[in-house]
């Protein structure tokens, strides 16, 4: 019989999921719920075998949303009750310094996520309550929450440590807690493979650049360094967050606007990065205003690499040597114009790529530097959901106790 795991990601407004074939390490079935409590309907999307069902009707509560869900599998497939459901997994964003692993949802669990989100306010609470209505929904499967937060657990204490008075910090847990942890976990566990060197001792950069976007340094598999820090906010120019920024920027707007705390976090988080200098967050429409001429939109582009090449830069010095660079998550994978003038930069420390694999479309890992280049150039897609259902996997296996929902 398959084993699956139910990947859940629950937003503030939106559910997605998966059901990850943990033997085949597929997914068979996937979908999205869109505007939960919203005063417009919201939206449904449940895929399966080729085949996709899209909705559209009030969802009051995200209980509501993932009641749906369920009834989708029964309805349109597959059915829980004969897919070897063994466990559902949740993505955390802010375990902070309580959760260093993986951790089973119980009362106790459930209320300590609820209890850092002050550190993740628009992650944590909601991801707290998709956890806590499963749990109702499917009472004897084992719900693990696993953490965004928990890969740059090990981060050295000098570089987790702002400088920040002491007491301060210690009293507020301010320090550099990172995110998408899960996907540079996942990604740089398959980068030696993929150059064919030994995992011992490798030296790496694995770039995460979607809509989010951040950077860590990892050797032997363990990370050293990552660009996000306290929040999501700090490090890389992204989609919509400034990224790196000198703070006293938001006494001055406090100073001397009217613009409110919750305000300036709007601003900074959602309407600042690519989408406050050009209008989009998506870089496909960037380039295409580049095409056309906007000085914005190219601006905002060389300001977007600059940054992402000042953080290669650094890490190769704190690395003290480099065996590989790697281009995941959306604009990672996709867009070989970042790619090539990431690299191009690079070309004086004698980073080479070969254009034309470097061009090609594939959704497969692939080195895309020539044989003579200084370091490995890779691209290598990421699965955060397979990553979390094989974690979710792990602590299932000790919770026999719990049976199996679908066994009576």
């Amino acid at each position: 019989m398959a084993k699956t795991v139910l990947v859940i990601n629950a937003g503030s407004s939106s559910i997605k999921y998966q059901l990850v074939d943990l033997d085949s390490s597929e997914a068979i079935a996937s979908g999205i719920v869109e505007a939960i409590g919203e005063p417009t309907d919201g939206h449904y999307k449940h895929e399966h075998n080729g085949e996709k069902h899209e909705f559209t009707e009030p969802i009051p509560d995200h209980r509501t949303g993932l009641k749906r869900v369920l009834g989708f599998f029964d309805e349109f497939g597959p059915k829980l009750s004969e897919a070897g459901i063994i466990a559902v997994g949740h993505r955390i964003v802010q375990g902070g310094s309580v959760f260093p692993t993986p951790a089973l949802a119980t009362d106790e669990t459930i209320q300590q996520v609820r209890d850092l989100a002050p550190l993740a306010p628009l992650h944590n609470g909601p991801e707290a309550v998709g956890v806590e209505v499963m749990r109702g929904l499917l009472p004897n499967v084992p719900q693990v929450m696993v953490f965004d937060s928990s890969f740059f657990f090990q981060l050295p204490e000098d570089v987790k440590t702002y400088a920040l008075n002491k007491d301060i910090a210690r009293k507020y847990r301010i320090q550099r807690y990172g995110a998408h942890g899960t996907s540079h976990e996942y990604v740089g566990q398959h980068v030696p493979e993929l150059v064919g060197k030994p995992a011992e001792g490798f030296k790496q950069i694995v770039l995460h650049i979607g809509n989010g976007a951040s950077a860590s340094a990892q050797i032997s598999g363990k990370p050293i360094e990552t660009s996000m820090g306290l929040t999501p906010l700090e490090g890389l120019m992204m989609g919509g967050r400034t990224g790196d920024i000198d703070p006293a920027s938001v006494f001055y707007l406090l100073r001397n606007t009217d613009m409110t705390v919750d305000e300036l976090d709007d601003l900074y988080n959602h309407r600042s990065g690519m989408t406050g200098m050009t209008g989009y967050g998506d870089l496909r429409k960037v380039h295409e205003l580049i095409a056309a001429g906007d000085p914005d939109a190219k601006l905002a582009l060389d300001m977007y690499v600059h940054r992402i090449v000042s953080y290669v830069g650094a890490y190769w010095v704190q690395l003290g040597g480099l065996d590989a660079i790697t281009f995941t998550a959306g604009v990672g994978e996709n867009d070989e114009d970042v790619r090539s003038m990431v690299c191009e930069k690079l070309a004086p420390f004698g980073v080479k790529i070969d254009n034309d694999i470097n061009n090609t479309r594939s959704k497969q890992p692939r080195v895309i530097s020539t044989p003579d280049s200084s370091v490995a150039v890779c691209v290598l897609p990421t699965n955060e959901e397979l990553a979390i259902a094989r974690k979710a996997e792990k602590i299932a296996a000790d919770g026999d106790a719990y049976g199996n929902v679908f066994s009576k």
